[in-house]
């Protein structure tokens, strides 16, 4: 991640989370839910069925750089999200989530903090098998497109 982010500053002279972000909000179809200071959406290149980034909204390296509200803005949000997984299908949606944030050392100007949210439920009593050529080389096929995933989302709320 860090070294596309520094590809495209290099490149472009911006800052590629910020924009991620920026065009997400501004375009609002693949926004699943959000709050003054968080949004979550499915990306735009979503490897999994039901995928979802969660950003705040000011550009911060890691945990410790939130503030209070953040923080609690943060948890309304994240329960937000995994209750509409949950009702996609009327079961309790198995995830994987992480946090992706900023070396300690190096590239902390690259990095913005954010939380990766999947499934492996691709539809009710159906999971997401990997094939060859997403597990060997990381081209992943989905057959959601992420604004279908995300409206699903935003109607499971």
């Amino acid at each position: 991640m860090l070294e596309l982010a520094r590809a495209h500053r290099e490149r472009t002279g911006g800052d590629l989370f910020a924009e991620v972000l920026a065009d997400e909000r501004a375009a609002e179809v693949r926004v699943v839910a959000g709050n003054d200071l968080w949004t979550a959406f499915v990306p735009e290149a979503a490897r999994w069925p039901y995928e979802v980034h969660l950003f705040p909204h000011r550009k911060v390296p890691d945990l410790p750089a939130l503030t209070a509200a953040e923080r609690d803005a943060f948890g309304l949000l994240y329960v937000d999200v995994l209750r509409r997984l949950d009702g996609l299908f009327g079961v309790p949606m198995p995830y994987v989530s992480a946090w992706h944030q900023a070396p300690v050392s190096r590239d902390r100007d690259l990095a913005y903090l954010h939380l990766q949210l999947f499934s492996s439920r691709r539809a009710a009593g159906k999971l997401k098998y990997l094939a060859g050529s997403e597990a060997a080389m990381g081209a992943f096929v989905n057959d959601i497109r992420p604004e279908d995933a995300a409206e699903r989302l935003r109607a499971a709320g």
